[in-house]
Order: C-alpha cells, then structure tokens, then sequence
C-alpha cells in the first residue's frame, strides 16, 4: 500500500477506471484516491460507476488493457454464452458484469458469471465494485 501514488489525474484515473466519469473527477480531486475509491464507488450511481466497463467478451470499442486483460478466446459459442449472460445480467440487476479477470480464460469467467447471476442485488453490487477496484489497482501495480 506505501507505494500508491497520493494523488492522480483525471486522465490516470480514466485508465484505471475505463473512462472519464463523475466518479474519476471525484477522485482527482482526493489524496490517496485508490485508497478511498471503494468508499466514493459505494456513494455513486452504480451504473455510472460500473456502465463504464467492457461487457465480459465484448470485441468493438474495448480498451486495449481491457482487450489484453480479457483474452483473446474467441470461440464463437463462448461468446455467444457471454452475449447472453451479459444481458441476463443487466437485466437481473440493473447494471453492467464486472470481474477482476486476472488473467483467466473466458471459459472460466462464464462459470463466476453464472454463479453470481444467483446473488441478491446488494450482495452482487458489492462484487462488481470490490473487483471494479481490484482492476484499478492492478492496472496501477502494472504501470
């Protein structure tokens, strides 16, 4: 934790994130942003806060660390399993799939996918921002 930056521009943390958001222009404006964003992301809209991310095998206008951190599986049916998931998902919940990939394959991820299809709303809130955070300082750690 001691080698977290104090403060980040709007611009790193649109990185971090996937894109400029009320949230990123928040954390700017913090000292110690990484370590307070789970508590401005609790605060936030969630599908702000979590509508920025790339759907899990989403091949057009993907980020270019979202597209190297998500694998390059592209085996037809598995991405159709995930097309539809994904909109299982949104529909469920009201907000966008997100996991920290960590280098697992997609095949992997539709099974967590599917687990967390059986969570409660809230429980399954808390997941998607935990690992919205766990990508950010990944991302940070791999600069």
């Amino acid at each position: 934790m001691h080698d977290l930056p104090r403060q980040l521009s709007e611009d790193e943390l649109a990185e971090l994130f996937e894109g400029h958001t009320r949230v990123v222009v928040q954390l700017a404006r913090l000292q110690d942003p990484l370590g307070q964003a789970r508590k401005v992301l609790a605060d936030a809209p969630e599908v702000e806060a979590l509508g920025t991310h790339p759907r899990i095998g989403q091949r057009v206008n993907v980020s270019e660390r979202s597209a190297s951190e998500q694998g390059s599986d592209e085996d037809p049916a598995l991405l159709a399993a995930l097309a539809r998931l994904n909109k299982t998902y949104e529909q469920k919940f009201g907000f966008r799939f997100v996991v920290f990939v960590d280098g697992r394959p997609r095949a992997e991820i539709l099974s967590v996918m599917r687990q967390r299809l059986q969570h409660a709303r809230e429980e399954e809130l808390a997941a998607g921002l935990d690992d919205l955070v766990a990508i950010a300082f990944d991302r940070w750690r791999s600069r």
